[in-house]
């Protein structure tokens, strides 16, 4: 288990404060951990609390009309994410729950105007933080939205080659499916037509991005 100050000397978000300020804000919050498939937060039981991953994957997602879970965002560690009112980050009909083991890191509405009232220069980083990932969700909502399957699975595919190059593992196409709000059948079929011109190989949970130009082409067409 990475200790608390340690994970904050090495996050982004807190990597530029003092050893000082680092020490105080270990004294702020608790520190949990969730099972796969365990919710921190749905839309009938809101948490009014802050998150940060400090190990593990988690996702934030939706419901499309027609029933079909919709992922949002992934969870990576040093991430944000979470519902607090008290600075604009309330997402009504989101659910976040656990992929794999997670411990984080909790900062309730307390701790929180804690933050805000003795360290500013925290709570700027925080809200910065938080910005930016509202901005990216925002983004993706419009792709859901807007965007054919075949773009939006595009783009998708593309976002997952920046974290992971051209060599994509451990993505089954159910996986593939929620994050882009379809169906795994269409997904399927998707994948299939991406293959055909060689934009693409698949494997079992691995795909290979053969021209990400083209892929760019249909993500933005």
């Amino acid at each position: 288990m990475i200790s608390k100050l340690s994970y904050l000397s090495e996050s982004a978000i807190f990597r530029d404060l003092s050893p000082e300020e680092r020490e105080w804000v270990t004294s702020i919050g608790t520190t949990a951990t969730y099972e796969p498939g365990k919710v921190f937060y749905t839309p009938e039981e809101p948490r009014e609390a802050l998150f940060l991953l400090r190990e593990g994957k988690a996702r934030i997602y939706t419901f499309s009309p027609e029933g079909e879970k919709q992922e949002i965002a992934p969870i990576s560690p040093g991430t944000l994410f979470g519902e607090m009112p008290l600075i604009g980050a309330r997402m009504h009909t989101n659910f976040a729950e656990a992929v794999e083991a997670c411990t984080v890191w909790i900062i309730n509405r307390n701790d929180l105007e804690r933050i805000l009232l003795d360290k500013p220069r925290v709570a700027l980083r925080f809200l910065e933080t938080l910005g930016k990932q509202l901005m990216e969700l925002e983004a993706r909502l419009e792709d859901i939205a807007f965007k054919t399957i075949p773009a939006r699975l595009a783009s998708l595919l593309l976002r997952l080659m920046e974290e992971h190059g051209p060599t994509i593992v451990g993505y089954a196409h159910q996986d593939l499916a929620e994050m882009i709000g379809t169906y795994r059948e269409t997904t399927t079929q998707t994948l299939g037509q991406f293959k055909r011109q060689g934009l693409l190989t698949i494997g079992r949970k691995r795909l290979e991005i053969l021209n990400p130009d083209g892929l760019r082409e249909i993500a933005e067409g």
